[in-house]
């Protein structure tokens, strides 16, 4: 068996223990403090001679996690881990993939280098790809993007009576419609127009054929809610049921829960990609299968 060790980013044990009784693999927590002028201390086991070290770590506060993440990596390196590899469920900065306003960062290219520099291979869910293809155009390292589509439609099977899955703009027809394929399930998808982070205005197409279906509102990220929130409130004014929100990835950062919660879902649903109360869908079968591949071994 390959000599690996998951190595767990404070908050996401339970992902970690998880994925390790799946893959046969050890783990441990890395030890972070943060001192009082900002900087972190990182302390990693100190024997890792010849082990392929996995950092596992949902990157939703990039600004917070990236600098231990880099100085684990690196120490990972100096006490002898012959490879060193990223599980990151959630992967950050990929929304800015071009320069939408004069002067502005191209993010995402900047942080693909960072991370290619650091790690020999990426593990990751559902990223937030649109003007990029796949990851391999920016990051150099080996990059791994799994669909959490397998995951979302086996846990709608169960959960919901004769779904009608709704994605909440166009960027988000393919994966709805892998998973309404997936289910045998109808699919529609939404007009959205965003006037600002939190002013968003939604239209929908004729929904009277489905007006004996739930609706699902499926989206990758749930971070605001707003748009999520206009769509809940669209559908029952269409006089649809009140639909279920299901999402990947729980960022629900502030109020944002509270908000859908409010606009009259019936239900909020996330993966636990991050942490939250939310996580109904494992993504731990995807992930284990994925990082057994990547680490050369086969069942």
């Amino acid at each position: 068996m390959t000599d690996a060790l998951l190595l767990v980013f404070p908050g996401q044990e339970a992902l970690a223990q998880a994925l390790a009784t799946a893959c046969g693999y050890e783990w441990a927590s890395l030890q972070l403090h943060w001192f009082p002028d900002g900087e972190v201390r990182v302390t990693v086991p100190a024997n890792l001679s010849g082990r392929c070290v996995v950092l596992l770590g949902s990157l939703d506060d990039p600004a917070r996690k990236t600098l231990p993440l880099l100085f684990a990596a690196d120490a990972a390196r100096e006490l002898g881990a012959c490879r060193v590899g990223l599980i990151a469920p959630y992967l950050a900065y990929l929304r800015q993939d071009c320069r939408f306003a004069p002067g502005e960062a191209i993010s995402s290219r900047t942080y693909a280098r960072i991370l290619s520099d650091s790690f020999d291979f990426l593990l990751t869910v559902e990223p937030h790809l649109h003007r990029y293809r796949h990851l391999d155009e920016i990051y150099r390292c080996e990059a791994v993007a799994l669909t959490a589509a397998p995951a979302l439609a086996d846990w709608l099977r169960h959960e919901v009576t004769r779904p009608l899955l709704v994605g909440p703009d166009s960027e988000s027809e393919p994966w709805t419609a892998a998973v309404a394929a997936r289910l045998g399930a109808p699919y529609i998808v939404l007009s959205k127009v965003r006037q600002g982070d939190r002013n968003v205005s939604v239209s929908l197409p004729d929904v009277a054929t489905w007006r004996d279906h739930t609706p699902v509102l499926l989206d990758d990220i749930l971070s605001t809610g707003r748009t999520m929130a206009a769509a809940v409130a669209r559908l029952k004014q269409a006089g649809l049921v009140a639909p279920v929100c299901v999402a990947v990835h729980p960022i629900l950062a502030g109020d944002a829960l509270a908000t859908l919660e409010a606009s009259g879902a019936a239900q909020v649903v996330s993966s636990n990609s991050i942490p939250h109360p939310t996580n109904r869908i494992d993504l731990v079968p995807l992930l284990a299968e994925a990082l057994r591949g990547l680490i050369g071994e086969s069942r």
